[in-house]
Parts: C-alpha cells; sequence; structure tokens
C-alpha cells in the first residue's frame, strides 16, 4: 500500500523529531488501525518501506496443537479419547446400583400408597428386604450377593432423617471428586497455540484508513515534540526571574496567564499579590515555582507573592550578592505589605545593608517598583539569637533581649512604652515577620515596666 513517507519524514525533520522515532509510531498506529479491520488476524506488524514509499501488514493465524498433528480435529486425538473413557467411566459408576441386583429390581414387587412417591433402589438393599426379611426374594438376593461380593451385613432399618444424614457426605465428596479430575484434565489437555507463517494482508480498502491514521500520529508526534521542546528549556528555569506579558482570560478572571517568549505561564490566585491588578498587555516579572507535564502539555506555574522573587529582584540590582561579597540569609514577606530580609557580608569592609539599600536608596527603589506598594525592611543578621532577635524587631528599638530557651527558641524583647505599638506593628504584622524571619517565638514587653518590676524585687531582697 502506497504512503508518501518522504514528505511525511521532510515534516519530522523541520520539526525535530527522529525518523526512527516516526517510523515506529507510524507502524504501530497502522498496525492497531489493521486490528480493527474486519477478519483481521490477532498476531500482525506492518513493515515500512522508506524508499519505495509502501507499508506491508504481515499476518500470522494461530495453529492449535491438534492441527499441526492432524489438521482436522480441534482436539489432539489422544485427548479426544481420553475424554470418551472418561465419559464412559462416569455413565458407569452412575449405573451401578441399578447393575449390581438385576433379579432383585425385577422380582421386587413394591407396593405404595395412592399419592405416594415411589422409592427407588439407590441401595443394595431394597425396600421388601428392609421390612420383610423372611421373603424368599431377600435370601435369593442375599445368596447371590454373597457369591458376587464381599459379605456385607443388613443395616438396620433406616429413617427419611439418617438417610438424608448419610446421602449428603456421599454426594460431596463424589462432587469434589469430579471437580478435581476435570481441572487435572484441564491442565493437562491445555491447547498450545503455535503460530503459523507470515503472509501478506494489507487490506485492499486500507487507504483512506492508513492515511487519517498518518495524520493523526504526525499530529501528536508533532504536539509532543512541542511540548518535550518546552518542557526542556523551562525545566531549568526552576526557581528563577522571567518576564512575561499578561495574558487576561476573560473566561476566568481569577488566573492570568503570562506569555513567556512562545510559552504561557500560569498565574494562580494563590500566587498573586493580594489587592493588584494584572492589566492585558502588562510586562511583568515573575517567579517561575514549578514546571512539570500536564495531560495538556507542560504545565509552568509562576508566582508574584513567592519571598524568593524578592531575592532574585535584589539580585538584578545588587552585584555583591551575584559575586558573593553579600548574602541574603533569611527573608519573611506578606506580600503586598511588608517583607524584611536579614544580610550579613561575606567580605570585610563591606556593609551589607549599605549594598542592597544603594546610593540614595536606587537599589532598593528599583526592587519595590515591582512589587508596588510592599514595604521592604533590611536588617543585620547574627549568630547570636539576642542580637538577631533585636535586629528584626527594627525599626523598634529593644533595650533588651533575654533568650528563655535555645532548645525550644523562645525569647523575651523589652521595648520602650513609645516604641511598643511600633515593635507589634499595625495587627501584629512586625512582630509576625521578626518570628519568621528569625525562627524564634518573642515575647514583647515594656522596658519600664520590667525595670521597675526588677527594682521592687531588689528592695524586697
Amino acid at each position: 500500500m502506497e504512503l508518501d513517507l518522504t514528505g511525511i519524514h521532510q515534516l519530522a525533520a523541520e520539526q525535530g523529531i527522529d525518523t526512527e522515532t516516526l517510523d515506529e509510531a507510524l507502524a504501530e498506529a497502522l498496525r492497531q488501525a489493521y486490528l480493527k479491520t474486519p477478519h483481521a488476524a490477532k498476531h500482525a506488524r506492518v513493515e515500512l518501506d522508506d524508499r519505495a514509499g509502501t507499508f506491508t501488514v504481515w499476518a500470522q493465524d494461530e495453529i492449535s496443537e491438534s492441527e499441526l498433528a492432524d489438521g482436522t480435529s480441534d482436539k489432539p486425538a489422544d485427548t479426544a479419547k481420553s475424554t470418551e473413557s472418561a465419559t464412559s467411566a462416569e455413565s458407569a459408576e452412575s449405573n451401578t446400583s441399578a447393575e449390581a441386583t438385576p433379579d432383585t429390581a425385577e422380582k421386587t414387587d413394591v407396593t405404595t400408597p395412592e399419592g405416594a412417591m415411589p422409592q427407588t433402589s439407590n441401595s443394595a438393599v431394597t425396600p421388601e428386604i428392609a421390612t420383610n426379611p423372611e421373603s424368599p426374594n431377600a435370601v435369593q438376593t442375599a445368596q447371590s450377593d454373597e457369591s458376587e461380593q464381599a459379605p456385607v451385613q443388613a443395616p438396620a432399618t433406616p429413617t427419611p432423617a439418617t438417610s438424608a444424614r448419610a446421602a449428603a457426605p456421599t454426594v460431596a465428596s463424589s462432587h469434589e471428586r469430579n471437580h478435581a479430575a476435570f481441572g487435572a484434565y484441564a491442565r493437562e489437555n491445555r491447547p498450545v497455540i503455535h503460530l503459523g507463517e507470515e503472509y501478506d494482508d494489507t487490506p485492499h480498502n486500507f487507504g483512506r484508513l492508513a492515511a487519517a491514521t498518518a495524520r493523526q500520529v504526525i499530529t501528536q508526534l508533532f504536539r509532543d515534540a512541542e511540548d518535550n521542546k518546552i518542557f526542556g528549556a523551562f525545566s531549568g528555569q526552576k526557581g528563577k526571574l522571567v518576564t512575561g506579558i499578561v495574558q487576561q482570560d476573560a473566561n476566568d478572571p481569577s488566573n492570568v496567564h503570562v506569555a513567556v517568549g512562545d510559552t504561557e505561564a500560569l498565574l494562580p490566585k494563590r500566587e498573586q499579590i493580594p489587592g493588584e491588578r494584572y492589566r492585558h498587555g502588562e510586562r511583568i516579572r515573575v517567579y517561575v515555582v514549578n514546571v512539570a507535564r500536564g495531560l495538556k502539555g507542560p504545565e509552568i506555574i509562576v508566582s508574584r507573592s513567592h519571598p524568593e522573587l524578592v531575592r532574585r529582584l535584589f539580585e538584578r540590582e545588587v552585584p555583591e550578592l551575584v559575586s558573593g561579597a553579600v548574602s541574603i540569609m533569611a527573608i519573611a514577606r506578606e506580600a503586598g505589605a511588608r517583607t524584611k530580609i536579614a544580610v550579613r557580608a561575606n567580605t570585610q569592609g563591606v556593609n551589607p545593608k549599605g549594598a542592597l539599600i544603594g546610593p540614595g536608596g536606587a537599589r532598593v527603589r528599583a526592587v519595590m517598583e515591582n512589587l508596588g506598594p510592599e514595604k521592604i525592611d533590611i536588617v543585620d543578621w547574627s549568630v547570636d539569637p539576642a542580637k538577631f532577635v533585636a535586629a528584626a524587631l527594627s525599626p523598634a528599638v529593644a533595650t533588651q533581649v533575654n533568650v528563655i530557651s535555645e532548645k525550644n527558641k523562645t525569647a523575651i524583647a523589652f521595648i520602650h512604652d513609645d516604641q511598643l505599638s511600633l515593635a507589634i506593628g499595625k495587627e501584629g504584622q512586625n512582630a509576625r515577620l521578626s518570628a519568621k524571619l528569625t525562627g524564634w517565638k518573642i515575647g514583647i514587653e515594656s522596658a519600664e515596666a520590667h525595670a521597675q518590676q526588677e527594682s521592687s524585687q531588689g528592695a524586697e531582697n
């Protein structure tokens, strides 16, 4: 069957798709399409000829072991014999009681009341013998049984209840034996499937279906190649700062789409700065939170509220951060309101706070322009927890910091009365950010009240 493989390979080369990968996917798709045609063989493969621009469907039929033996029966000969013998054995076993005493069955005359069911001779002892042992027939039957079988003692007269209880185990055990015998027979005579020789089974009317299948495969491969290209380009951008253009979705205003080059990233509601508005066509800087493969291609999640966004913005403005002379040790942020940054110098003679603020505050203002009205506090980091807690409470000044427990990371800071509201902040924001920045639980108390309490305790002593 003809198929324009040359043109397909040219399109694949333009998209950067490997020819071998394309041929494998195309052959598998054609095979699946062939299996859906009427009277298709279960086992088939598709062979592509790139030079001739054709493909061929090679099929194989299943051949059972019996067909290999004689070609006429669906079962092997010995299997048929064993089946016949097993059937004969079952028939003989079911008729054992009837054939054992033919004379008794002929001579026994049982009279039953009107409307009662006649009893069947399921045992060697007939009803007449059981009820009338002195009958001549009973003697004759017993003598014939003794000549043919081992001596059997006549059982006691059975009642219906005892007969039912005695018959139940016999029926169950017989059923179990038959079931086990059938399972063993099925395992021993399970047919072995063989495959015949390959033959050309390319359908004559397969051209239109083959073309549609090839188009679907190529489209999917092109889409996968584009997704892989995007994923490869952005997998290395995770945790970095990128610039994009806002593409507002009218159907979903809560989620903002940001065009980053030829790719569209998602700025979900949870990653947006509260109160910030995004206008269509506006250029913004975002932080790449995650890059993953989704059902509809790569999913790129960006953020405007992530604390690391502030770090990346400062790295663009402060060369000392890039060179390693200054390091940002901790960041605590409430997006849209306030951010606290703890910095330290790695090179002697460098002022870390001054490096981030810049000449006349130019560097910190450039960062704040990307964050809107958000305020930024820059404090000195210290290995001493008391000094670090005192610096974190800036702009309030702590007169004293007592470390209560280093294990539980709890401390108390004493602030002058006129700066208590400044240390706590609006709705506790400054105290909350200070605790988040240091990782300590900070209690804030009045310095004057603490001094008065100490003086009163000293007077008592």
